[in-house]
């Protein structure tokens, strides 16, 4: 691998989480749900993963649902909480959540401001207009990194007997949260933000919240989830919420990940025509990750140069990749939406990568201008 910026949209393997999936590929397949001795060892390391996963959000083993992806977790919790009412959703949340409102709710957009707050009052006077609503937000951004003011998001959405969905995915393992005193109905994390595998991610269930299942024809995940579990993937998982429950390795990780986004926002702040998206204040963002625009230069031209210098970036949200098409994110902020480039760092990333990154970055840029003019 060469110069890898993208832990926003998957995070390479942890070593010991790779470590841990080449000792399970030695374990005898069975189905868990079974009760003869092999089963019962697959079922044991499920739940020792679920307890590594639950003590890392702060929520209990029993709370924890493992589902396939993000987009599954997404959806199982908006078929359930929208009910068919209102869906309070902001335009700078992910598209999974943005569709699966809309299929299962009516939308009420909320506003954000240009650095990609959520308007706090606007969300209290749509409360009062239509009490009884789902509420979605995420923690930390996906693709600028700005933080939510969850606590007041949660207090507004109390008020009115309003359901709250947390897209926390982001956050975990890279802002300080406890998910479990938040209390929200339902908070879709993931695998593959913090190090484990691809394929695997989780639905954190409000105690007493009762979430019919997305998908049915069987009782895995205690009837609120049907089908085999993902024996490797939530191994996987299991062990990297292992590795982040030491509040040493996440200090350790987030001093590292603000020390290489300033770097890198230095470099890309350098060259003329470049601004910074989103939350100025290291405080209010994720400390992995940076969004910025450049004037004149679409996005997919900057990524093709630096990748083929080895150097690995994204534009735009993971899920709306493959369409190419202009940043939701971005246009709900009120920014110009085809030319972001989003940086993110992780517990993989060295100061190489961001040398690597500094030695492409300016002559990209200048080729691509050059060729404008």
């Amino acid at each position: 691998m060469g110069a890898y910026l993208d832990h926003a949209s998957v995070s390479p393997l942890r070593p010991e989480v790779a470590a841990a999936l080449h000792e399970v590929l030695a374990v005898a397949q069975a189905d868990p749900g079974r009760p003869y001795s092999e089963a019962l060892v697959v079922r044991s390391l499920i739940e020792d993963a679920r307890d590594e996963v639950a003590g890392l959000a702060s929520v209990t083993s029993r709370q924890v649902v493992f589902t396939s992806s993000i987009a599954e977790s997404i959806n199982t919790a908006m078929a359930s909480l929208a009910q068919g009412g209102q869906v309070l959703v902001t335009g700078t949340e992910r598209s999974s959540v943005a569709e699966a409102a809309a299929r299962y709710g009516a939308v009420r957009e909320l506003r954000v401001d240009g650095a990609g707050h959520l308007d706090l009052e606007h969300l209290a006077d749509l409360l009062r207009q239509h009490p009884g609503s789902l509420v979605c937000c995420q923690v930390a951004n996906h693709e600028t990194g700005v933080v939510t003011d969850v606590d007041g998001v949660m207090t507004a959405a109390r008020a009115q007997g309003a359901r709250v969905h947390i897209d926390a995915s982001m956050a975990l393992g890279h802002v300080e949260l406890d998910l479990g005193t938040l209390d929200a109905d339902a908070v879709t994390i993931a695998s593959e933000l913090v190090g484990g595998p691809v394929g695997v991610a989780g639905l954190l269930v409000k105690k007493g919240r009762v979430l019919p299942p997305l998908l049915v024809g069987g009782s895995q995940e205690r009837a609120r989830r049907a089908g085999l579990e993902n024996l490797l993937g939530i191994v996987g998982f299991g062990v990297a919420a292992a590795v982040l429950r030491s509040p040493e390795v996440r200090q350790r990780e987030a001093d590292a990940a603000r020390a290489q986004i300033a770097e890198l926002e230095k470099i890309v702040l350098a060259v003329d025509g470049t601004a910074a998206v989103g939350a100025g204040s290291t405080e209010r963002r994720a400390p992995h990750l940076r969004c910025f625009t450049i004037e004149g230069i679409e996005a997919e031209p900057v990524l093709l140069g630096l990748d083929r210098r080895g150097v690995s970036i994204h534009s735009g949200s993971a899920c709306s990749s493959e369409s190419l098409e202009p940043s939701p994110v971005l246009r709900a902020m009120g920014l110009e939406a085809d030319r972001s480039l989003r940086l993110s760092v992780g517990h993989s990333t060295t100061d190489d990568d961001v040398e690597a990154f500094r030695r492409s970055f300016e002559p990209v840029i200048s080729d691509l201008r050059s060729l404008s003019t």
